[in-house]
């Protein structure tokens, strides 16, 4: 069984997330700056439209990435450089980060008074880079 976080976007305080930009999500798992590996879409697109990315960063660390509309799932990320991946994709797109529990939100201060009132109070906002990303989730620092 695996390890993985679920990210959203919300506005406004609604429950409901709502869609995510496909376009900034293709933009940063298939034509990223940094050097990095994307299978992607690793799989051909479902019929629901879902889309999935086989991600490996610079230092070998990989997670596998499964889009849909509403939101996506990082299945079984490694430590290391793939959350700076992440990290940047969760930034760009405005969206928060679901522990695997389903319990806590990590999110920058950007997106906190967006999210759905019961779970504001207990949010962890951080500067979305993949270290504190990472450290927000697992409670491991790199280095």
């Amino acid at each position: 069984m695996g390890w993985s976080p679920m990210v959203f976007r919300f506005v406004d305080g609604g429950e409901t997330p709502v869609p995510l930009d496909p376009a900034v999500v293709r933009e940063v798992l298939e034509h990223h700056d940094e050097p990095h590996d994307a299978d992607g879409p690793a799989f051909p697109e479902d019929e629901d439209g879902s889309l999935a990315f086989r991600v490996r960063a610079a230092d070998g660390s990989e997670a596998e990435i499964f889009v849909d509309d509403f939101g996506f799932t990082v299945h079984r990320p490694h430590a290391g450089e793939v959350w700076d991946i992440v990290a940047e994709l969760v930034a760009r797109l405005g969206a928060v980060v679901l522990d695997p529990s389903g319990t806590g939100v990590v999110c920058r201060a950007e997106e906190h008074g967006h999210l759905p009132a019961r779970w504001r109070d207990e949010a962890v906002v951080i500067e979305m880079t993949g270290e504190a990303l990472e450290t927000a989730l697992t409670g491991r620092r790199r280095g």
